[in-house]
């Protein structure tokens, strides 16, 4: 089977990322659905953006009016400065344009700054249908459900907020197009236990422990590296529909990080009954494994198409990529 071609936050390398022109861009370029990073307003409002913290994808530092809102916050474990989603209203937020979050890299995409205004996730659902009723085609979403833990600390539990949304847009039928997925389990049950009917994937990161499991079991908290073993694929198997990990887990290599070929993961997660996706493929030689790098400039293109390659030849489930039509070229040749 070839692997489904996602969108990550639309097509991201081309337009600043969770914008309406990245998402038509995506669907444009041949992807197969776009993945939403999901956080709240303080008026529970679903957004996207990449984090709630929103001084890098926005020109919220720049408006005097939202001046005094800077703020240091602990987030999952981790002290961060600067505006967060969830100490505005959706209104004050609606007032904001995107940025692209690494004008360094995207210099092109960066052009764009000022012209797109955030957008809700229930504008998601529309772009999606809309876009599905001009192709005459499905298209589906992965919703990527961020800081569920920290959100439910502070009143805003996501789990209901998601589901409420789901519901009022028509997606809660069962026909595959909604894919919903987290770092944290807990968010994953949650959303399951309110009944809604979309595919549940664990993210897994290459290191470190899943936040949700460090408040409730602090040093005792599982590694996300104990769930890559055996025994803990087969324990995911039920809880969850598949797993979607760092392409680094997908790639082997050796120790001066060249890339030998693909690990056994692939086949190890189908074993176990599960799904496998991985995130995320990017041409520039910023992101390339140390093998695909080529020249001396960070945001030129490397060897991407044999990184794709040989990510793509495993038998995996889908692919999260920024530039969509650069996967699909590759898939078309599998």
């Amino acid at each position: 089977m070839k692997p489904i071609v996602i969108g990550h936050r639309g097509a991201s390398g081309y337009r600043p990322e969770h914008t309406r022109s990245a998402y038509e861009l995506a669907f444009a370029l041949g992807a197969d659905a776009v993945e939403p990073d999901i956080v709240a307003t303080r008026d529970g409002v679903l957004v996207v953006r990449h984090e709630n913290e929103i001084s890098g994808t926005t020109d919220v530092a720049s408006r005097a009016e939202f001046a005094d809102r800077r703020a240091t916050k602990l987030l999952d474990g981790k002290e961060l400065t600067g505006w967060f989603t969830e100490d505005f209203t959706w209104p004050e937020l609606s007032t904001l344009r995107a940025r692209e979050r690494i004008p360094e890299i995207r210099r092109s995409s960066a052009t764009f700054d000022g012209r797109f205004p955030i957008l809700r996730l229930r504008d998601v659902f529309e772009i999606i249908d809309r876009a599905a009723e001009h192709e005459k085609r499905a298209f589906g979403m992965v919703a990527e459900i961020k800081h569920a833990t920290y959100f439910d600390s502070i009143g805003l539990p996501l789990d209901e907020l998601f589901a409420e949304e789901v519901n009022a847009a028509g997606w809660n039928g069962a026909d595959g197009r909604l894919t919903i997925e987290s770092f944290e389990q807990g968010v994953l049950d949650g959303i399951y236990a309110r009944g809604i009917y979309g595919k549940r994937v664990y993210l897994i990161e290459a290191r470190g422990k899943p936040f949700d499991q460090v408040a409730r079991l602090g040093a005792k908290a599982p590694h996300y590296a104990d769930y890559l073993t055996g025994a803990g694929l087969y324990g995911l198997s039920g809880r969850v529909d598949g797993i979607s990990v760092d392409k680094s887990l997908i790639l082997e290599t050796d120790e001066a990080g060249r890339v030998l070929g693909a690990s056994d993961l692939v086949d190890q997660a189908h074993a176990a009954g599960l799904e496998i996706y991985c995130w995320t493929l990017r041409p520039e030689n910023r992101f390339l494994a140390k093998s695909f790098r080529r020249g001396r400039l960070k945001a030129d293109y490397g060897d991407w198409l044999t990184e794709f390659r040989t990510i793509m030849r495993t038998g995996i489930d889908g692919v999260f990529v920024d530039h969509p039509d650069l996967a699909v070229m590759v898939r078309d040749e599998l």
